[in-house]
C-alpha cells in the first residue's frame, strides 16, 4: 500500500521546488525537468494547486507558475489535500452487520494510525522541506565535483 500517489509526489517536489526559487513565474516544462516530474501529469497537479491557491497560473510567454502561499506557514497536509487527500476509514470495508456501528479493531487501528500520519503531515511545513533539499542539493554539488554522494546523485 503506497500511502502517497504519484500526483502528490509530483506536486510535493513542485512545492518544494517551487520555494526554493525565488523568482518566478517558471515554465512548467523548467518545474517537470527540475523535479522529474511527467510533464502532461504535473500540469494536472498544478492545476489542482492553483484552484486551492497554493501556487498561481500565469498564461504567457512570461506565464508559468509561482508558489502564492510562503512556505513558512504552508502545510505538507494543504499539499496533499488539494491534490490527493488521505482518505480516512468511516465505516468498515469488511462489510460485517456485526460491524455496522462502529470500526473493527483492525481498521480502528488503521484510521488511528491514518490520524496520526495527517497530524504530522499538518505539523510539517514545507520550508523544512525546502531547507533540507536545498542543503543536499548543495552536498551534491560540492561532492559531484569528486567525490561520492550517498543521496545517489554525483558520479
Amino acid at each position: 500500500m503506497r500511502l502517497l500517489s504519484d500526483a502528490t509526489e509530483y506536486g510535493l517536489r513542485a512545492i518544494v521546488w517551487l520555494s526554493n526559487k525565488s523568482e518566478g513565474p517558471h515554465k512548467l516544462q523548467t518545474i517537470a525537468e527540475a523535479t522529474g516530474s511527467a510533464p502532461g501529469y504535473l500540469i494536472k497537479v498544478l492545476q489542482a494547486l492553483a484552484k486551492a491557491d497554493i501556487v498561481s497560473a500565469h498564461r504567457g510567454t512570461a506565464g508559468g507558475y509561482a508558489l502564492n502561499r510562503d512556505p513558512k506557514s504552508l502545510t505538507v497536509l494543504e499539499v496533499i489535500s488539494a491534490i490527493d487527500p488521505i482518505e480516512r476509514i468511516r465505516s468498515c470495508p469488511l462489510g460485517l452487520s456485526e460491524h455496522a456501528l462502529a470500526l473493527c479493531p483492525l481498521h480502528r487501528r488503521i484510521d488511528e494510525s491514518l490520524a496520526a500520519i495527517e497530524r504530522d503531515f499538518a505539523s510539517t511545513m514545507i520550508a523544512e522541506l525546502a531547507q533540507k533539499s536545498a542543503q543536499a542539493e548543495q552536498v551534491c554539488t560540492v561532492l559531484a565535483s569528486g567525490g561520492r554522494c550517498g543521496a545517489g546523485c554525483g558520479p
